[in-house]
């Protein structure tokens, strides 16, 4: 009788894996549990009275205007108190100020402009930007005004443009002296005659309404002041502020704001413009390198991120890129003439009028850097030049220094009809060859070289030689 091994009936494996079903459901529903209870505690703590505070430091453009539109939106959703912003700026772009001085007035939230840290300024933009808040405050040491209207360079507008601005902007600021209740008169001077204020003379002639040495005093003077409040409806309702003693919460800006402040630069603008029309050129004159044309494309896209948050010219853009394409074409005639003279003409005047708009004074010129336009303009032309000089020393090279022996003289095949020109078979290796005078020689017959070109032969018929 056959022996037989007797093996164990295999476990069912059925209630192990309930088991960790039932763990894992454990698990999930713990999770759930805590960050239920970790969001309702955020959402009360942001639903608790505090003082919403962000930092405006530097000139005033769309990065700016959006920075200050989102604060004023979160102070909403949080049910702040008041936002107050500490504003530091020498000026910025007219457009973008009008567009925060109208998110201001809507009164969504109470707010405090307050310019500080001691030492600040609110120019010209920053002006209307005080006047705009609901309460104007300022440290000890700080100043306030210059508010005329001048050109992107900083340079003075053109008589009828100038008034025309300067009665617009005047009658922005008393719009704003009257809503807001201050001294309209004062706050015009500072468009018309570009008058400024210590914060002492500012608190005394009523364009602000304090001067306070921190953050804490300032709530605790507001505190118990009447504000009104808009609703999205347009309902309005008046209360009283408590804000002696709350919770003070910064709101920076995020990465990605700053990186948009960085790139709100002319002279950022203009370099990642003139790179990225150079990557394009490069990879132009060496196809499938891929690196320049990537490196170009990206700088582009930036180029115009940039330009987005500035009063860019148009035609400023154009010429640089029709530079970048004279460049090129100067390259493929291999000389310097006519097409190079006009891309670097087209290249200086594009830096030169790449940024034109609008501003209030004292800003940062909203231009190209002369030094850098001077330097970039060099750096490419030089590197254009020397790849030209490179690309006629390559031809020099092609034909003196040759693995070849001298071919005048030598008998080639023609390998591909010269009509009259065509491709001839000499040493093993096939070259392009025309006959001379102009006419027709077949395939397999054969020629003698006459003439060496660069890398083109001149052939004639064997039987004529």
């Amino acid at each position: 009788m056959p022996l037989t091994f007797l093996q164990d009936k295999p476990r069912s494996t059925r209630p192990q894996r309930l088991a960790i079903w039932r763990l894992a459901l454990l698990l999930c529903f713990t999770a759930s549990f805590f960050l239920g209870i970790s969001g309702l505690a955020l959402a009360q703590t942001q639903q608790e009275p505090h003082a919403l505070v962000a930092n405006i430091d530097g000139d005033i453009n769309s990065v700016t205007q959006r920075y200050i539109e989102r604060i004023l939106d979160k102070g909403v959703e949080e049910g702040a108190e008041i936002v107050i912003f500490e504003l530091n700026t020498p000026g910025g772009d007219l457009a973008s100020t009008e567009n925060i001085v109208e998110a201001l007035l809507e009164d969504r939230v109470p707010t405090i402009v307050y310019v500080s840290p001691p030492g600040a300024i609110a120019g010209s933009a920053g002006t209307f930007i005080t006047a705009a808040g609901q309460f104007a405050a300022m440290a000890p040491g700080t100043s306030i005004g210059a508010a005329s209207p001048v050109g992107a360079g900083g340079e003075e507008l053109p008589p009828t443009l100038s008034a025309k601005v300067q009665n617009a902007v005047d009658a922005l600021i008393r719009s704003v002296a009257d809503v807001r209740e201050r001294n309209a008169e004062e706050l015009s001077q500072t468009v018309t005659d570009a008058k400024s204020f210590t914060a002492v003379e500012a608190e005394e002639l009523n364009v602000v309404d304090y001067v306070s040495g921190n953050l804490t005093d300032l709530l605790a003077v507001v505190h118990g002041q009447e504000v009104t409040v808009k609703t999205a409806i347009g309902a309005v309702s008046q209360r009283d502020l408590q804000t002696d003693g709350i919770t003070i919460r910064r709101s920076d800006m995020t990465l990605i704001e700053r990186f948009l402040s960085f790139l709100a630069d002319p002279n950022v603008s203009f370099i990642l413009l003139s790179i990225g029309g150079l990557g394009i050129v490069i990879e132009l004159f060496n196809p499938g390198m891929f690196v320049p044309v990537v490196v170009g494309v990206i700088c582009l896209v930036l180029a115009f991120l940039s330009i987005g948050a500035l009063p860019v010219n148009w035609a400023g853009v154009a010429l640089i890129l029709a530079a970048m394409a004279l460049l090129t074409g100067e390259l493929l005639v291999a000389g310097f003439g006519v097409l190079g003279v006009g891309a670097i003409v087209a290249f200086v005047l594009g830096a030169l009028i790449l940024f034109s708009g609008q501003e209030l004074p004292d800003a940062p010129d909203v231009g190209v850097n002369l030094w850098l336009v001077g330097g970039l303009s060099a750096a490419i032309f030089l590197g254009g030049w020397y790849v030209m000089w490179t690309i006629r020393k390559a031809n020099q090279d092609a034909k003196h220094d040759t693995i070849f022996p001298n071919p005048v003289g030598e008998v080639a095949v023609v390998v591909e009809q010269l009509a009259p020109r065509g491709r001839v078979r000499f040493h093993d290796e096939v070259w392009t060859a025309e006959v001379s005078p102009a006419r027709t020689i077949e395939v397999g017959e054969r020629v003698r070289v006459t003439q060496l070109d660069g890398t083109i032969l001149t052939v004639e018929p064997l039987e004529e030689s």
